[in-house]
């Protein structure tokens, strides 16, 4: 049953995922689950396989071990069906910056076959949400760090889809701009039922009621709650927890 027939299940499912560079594995089996309206944050140190898990499951690579459904759609198989509901905001910027905030957003609308009305329809609404409406004229260029985000945040958000993907988004920004980022797309999580999946090294991006997902050396060590990762880890913060989870204190 895919996702668009009910509410309430489980839009990205990671099952028995594995990868490796030859020998050496930078993933095994990796399980876990975001529900729809659930924001889950893929915490972990660099080097622990975060960009390599986003790289399957935005298809970039492809694994041969494991599964992932994105809204009930196999994504080896299915692979159309199952991008087309996803949003990807990726750690490297990709927007072009001689363009305006209007023309990047109007290029992406095109890619997902949207005719011109709708885009400008779901350019303003997207501009509006994210404080922007006033800088869609503007070149890319002119744009500071945090601006540039929140408006690939809001290209990703273009076709409405039912999974959003974000990878370190705020790495490189100031302290205000990533704490705004980080805010946005919780209410934005909370509001229309999207499914989250973020994708950082930072614990104060790390909302208590966030679901974490620790990924070590390409193994999640624990999943869950605050509360139950925490319990699992024996830490009484996450920060602590986070520590012990990847050896970075003894216990």
């Amino acid at each position: 049953m895919h996702g668009t027939q009910s509410e309430t299940m489980n839009v990205l499912e990671v099952e028995d995922l594995a990868y490796s560079f030859g020998r050496n594995f930078a993933l095994r089996d990796v399980s876990f689950v975001v529900a729809a309206g659930n924001f889950s944050v893929l915490l972990g140190p660099n080097g622990a396989g975060k960009t390599t898990l986003m790289s399957l499951v935005t298809r970039l690579y492809d694994s041969r071990e494991g599964k992932i459904r994105i809204d009930g759609y196999d994504l080896r198989t299915q692979t159309s069906q199952a991008l087309s509901r996803t949003g990807v905001v990726f750690q490297q910027p990709t927007l072009d910056l001689d363009l305006t905030v209007r023309q990047n957003l109007y290029y992406h609308a095109s890619l997902h076959g949207m005719s011109r009305r709708q885009a400008t329809d779901r350019i303003d609404e997207e501009l509006n949400r994210f404080e922007m409406l006033d800088r869609a004229g503007e070149k890319v260029r002119s744009l500071n760090g945090g601006h540039r985000r929140r408006m690939e945040i809001a290209r990703a958000l273009l076709h409405q889809p039912r999974f959003l993907l974000l990878d370190e988004p705020t790495v490189g920004l100031d302290v205000p701009s990533r704490q705004a980022i980080v805010n946005h797309v919780h209410a934005l999580c909370r509001t229309s039922d999207i499914a989250v999946l973020w994708a950082t090294h930072l614990i104060d991006e790390v909302f208590d009621d966030d679901r974490i997902i620790v990924l070590h050396e390409g193994r999640i060590p624990a999943q869950g709650t605050v509360t139950k990762v925490n319990r699992v880890a024996g830490g009484q913060t996450i920060a602590e927890s986070f520590n012990r989870l990847t050896g970075r204190v003894s216990e």
